[in-house]
């Protein structure tokens, strides 16, 4: 079963193909019963996703509502159809439609499709709405680079789109772009915590009321927020002419009031947008908030900004009050459908871990750059705005997702970029994992990236015989980039296996189990100490090996695993080491941002993060994948590392010192030339589609560069190790991969 070919269609991976229809069986598994689903992947072609030009039609059943699909049976004469979720036949079919005129979402090729929808006349007018919030407290040189980069963005938007600027230091101010004469601010106290309707009052603008024709009655409240085409010219003067306030005494931080002006951006977008329209709010900063609602650190440069051993020992007082803060800030972003990003250049930590909640909620993006200047940082915002041929922001927005099961099936929640409603039906599970609770979950944005993991439990009667097969629909609802309302729905259908059939072993896909373990391993580590998370996955890993491992008890020599299930203890033990359960020598905002981008993303980029790819070139041939391993490092070849979030080219100490002497620059030695072009052109290959754009680092075998790559090697050859000549060392008191696998088959062949 090729599990990328299926994924390509539904846009779902499953670990387990085939479910247990028993309640203990399905815990037996260990790895969860769980779909990783992509709501609005692109289709591999386009005839596999029809764009419908009718609303979907329901099952009548009100705790049901499952929307029609392949799976549906069609009763022409009677003109009903069954629903395969609850088994109601008495749900109404086109008179209208004849038995050869099957409509598309009937067809068994089309497992997914979507409906255009009719308009919301809640939505309001035109498209959704951007505000830059930018600091003012950025040293001049970077402030410079930021708002060059800034005013390049506006005159790239669409005419139509409608923007707003707010900045801060100590103070926040907002713009009037729509004033005349002289520039023209309004100012807000920074330290003081201002509910909405307070900011509204103090700027002008009340909730827009909306009439029949979903118009305005005044547009008196938009002084503050316009079109492009109104207002480039204000507000390209305003971005040129803000000043840097980086000044502070000396052995102090800048005063910043982020959480103030966060909570002013989203007071605006709350007065002058419907709750349905959808918006972006642009936070760049160059350091933490200092001042006001969510500060993480006074500005006495004495006291240090909180660290991992800080939180977790409770003491960071000023984190959990941000923390709390945030979370309020999180139910005003989602209620009114917006997203809050966050593109943190700085050399120091930002406050991105208190900012994390909403940022992930809203469905947002997060940036960690090290400069403005950086090239990263420019790559990342042009990645954002870029669209191909289409007049409008290619954003989606005021996405809710449904999910609708077989009576067997319950949902126990999901963890990524989402939040719970809280809206219960039949199907919900009493035991919550992540954002629980509900069958019904939204978003403020999503793109064809974007990837949720959603669990469930195995719940089949006992005394009853269970069928053959369970159904799973998930229903997106989004508003296009184009300003049109969207309805995705994705059916699919699995077969139940008895405990012990050899289908539910056959139908593991190792790499998905993989994604899905270690959002739960980050998912208890936000509440678990970090010996308490590897305890767990070690526990787990055992289990899971002790069942699906052939072997005579109490003998390991004689353990194996089939191929299906071979490289996933491999995947626990990168997991184990990586930055996102060993978050030593990590801050707390890279911790938060490594987080959060593993929790929205599919299955291939996860296992890059989880266990990063090596790819080795030489004279002997085009490049080849290696192990990842300190024994794959040699004098003679380069080897590119990818990271995710990081490349590396590593070049051997012979390649290094031949580089260094120019011999590439002599026509004579033409194949060393291309040898060191090829990494550097497949690594340009890599950063085009990844957001963020990764860091490309280049380096020498035992530079001081190298760190990155051996911190992600399995150590084989360490201090402790008998050393071959010429053999790289790394000083680590880590075991290595084949010690864990030997230790694994002691305690897994104990039963």
């Amino acid at each position: 079963m090729d599990f990328a070919e299926l994924e390509a269609v539904e846009g779902l991976r499953w670990p387990w193909h085939s479910w247990p229809p028993a309640p203990s069986a399905a815990a037996s598994l260990v790895v969860p019963t769980a779909v990783l689903c992509s709501p609005l992947q692109h289709p591999t072609a386009p005839d596999l996703l029809p764009l419908l030009p009718y609303p979907p039609l329901r099952c009548a059943t009100p705790s049901c509502a499952a929307a029609l699909n392949p799976f549906s049976r069609v009763h022409h004469g009677s003109a009903r159809w069954s629903c395969p979720f609850c088994g109601a036949a008495a749900n109404p079919f086109p008179r209208r439609l004849a038995p050869d005129a099957l409509p598309a979402e009937l067809f068994p090729t089309h497992s997914s499709v979507e409906y255009a929808l009719p308009p919301d006349p809640g939505a309001g007018p035109g498209p959704p709405a951007l505000v830059f919030v930018l600091d003012a407290a950025t040293a001049p040189a970077e402030l410079a680079a930021l708002k060059a980069e800034v005013r390049r963005v506006v005159q790239g938007l669409p005419e139509g789109v409608r923007v707003a600027l707010v900045t801060f230091a100590a103070s926040v101010w907002v713009h009037d772009l729509g004033f005349e004469g002289c520039a023209r601010v309004v100012v807000i106290n920074g330290e003081r915590e201002l509910d909405s309707d307070k900011i509204q009052e103090l700027l002008g603008v009340q909730r827009s009321r909306y009439n029949k024709l979903a118009m305005p009655r005044s547009t008196e409240a938009q002084r503050f927020l316009l079109p492009v085409s109104e207002c480039e010219f204000n507000i390209t003067s305003a971005i040129e002419d803000l000043s840097s306030m980086s000044a502070c005494p000396r052995g102090h931080r800048p005063l910043r009031a982020t959480g103030s002006a966060i909570s002013t951006a989203i007071a605006l977008l709350e007065g002058c947008c419907s709750p349905s329209a959808g918006g972006r709010i642009m936070v760049f900063t160059s350091g933490p908030a200092t001042v006001g609602p969510g500060l993480v650190v006074e500005t006495d440069l004495g006291k240090a900004i909180r660290s991992h051993r800080d939180i977790f020992n409770g003491c960071a007082p000023l984190a959990d009050k941000a923390r709390d803060f945030y979370k309020k800030i999180a139910k005003r972003l989602t209620g009114h459908a917006l997203v809050l990003d966050l593109f943190a250049c700085s050399l120091d930590q930002v406050g991105a871990a208190e900012l994390r909640y909403p940022i992930e909620v809203s469905g947002g993006l997060m940036v960690h750059s090290e400069s403005f200047e950086s090239e990263q940082f420019k790559s990342c915002l042009k990645h954002v705005f870029k669209r191909e041929g289409i007049d409008y922001l290619n954003m989606n927005f005021n996405a809710t997702i449904e999910v609708v099961a077989s009576k067997e099936v319950k949902i126990c929640g999901a963890l990524g970029p989402c939040i719970s409603l809280r809206r219960k039906n039949s199907s919900v599970s009493e035991k919550e994992i992540g954002e629980g609770g509900t069958n019904y979950w939204k978003t403020s944005t999503l793109n064809s990236k974007t990837c949720i993991a959603f669990y469930f439990r195995v719940d089949c009667s006992r005394n009853a015989e269970p069928p053959t097969v369970f159904f799973i629909q998930f229903m997106t609802r989004y508003r296009h980039g184009d300003g049109g309302y969207r309805l995705r729905v994705t059916t699919v259908a699995r077969r139940w296996a008895a405990p012990r059939s050899p289908e539910i072993a056959a139908g593991f896909d190792q790499e998905a189990a993989a994604a899905v373990m270690a959002r739960l391993a980050v998912h208890r580590a936000e509440t678990y100490h970090v010996r308490d998370v590897i305890r767990w996955l070690d526990k787990m890993l055992i289990r899971f090996t002790a069942k699906f491992g052939n072997y005579v008890p109490e003998d390991p020599s004689t353990f194996r695993l089939s191929t299906n299930f071979s490289l996933y203890p491999q995947f626990i033990y990168y997991l184990r080491r990586s930055q996102f359960i060993d978050v030593f020598n990590s801050s707390p905002d890279e911790t938060a941002f490594f987080r959060l981008m593993l929790n929205r993303e599919g299955v291939v980029g996860s296992l890059i993060m989880i266990q990063p790819t090596l790819f080795q070139y030489s004279f002997d041939g085009p490049p080849i994948p290696v192990l990842l391993d300190v024994s794959s490092i040699s004098p003679d070849v380069i080897l590119l590392f990818d990271s995710y979030f990081y490349i590396v080219i590593h070049y051997g100490s012979k390649i290094a010192h031949w580089r260094k002497l120019g011999y590439h620059k002599d026509p004579n030695h033409e194949n060393l030339r291309k040898l060191l072009e090829a990494p550097e052109l497949d690594a340009e290959a890599l950063m085009v589609d990844r957001f963020p754009v990764p860091k490309l680092i280049k380096c020498d075998q035992h530079g001081s560069q190298a760190r990155f790559l051996l911190a992600r090697l399995n150590p084989s050859v360490t201090q402790k190790t008998q050393l071959s000549e010429g053999s790289q060392v790394i000083f680590t008191d880590d075991v290595s991969l084949q010690v864990f696998i030997e230790h694994l088959q002691e305690l897994a062949v104990q039963g």
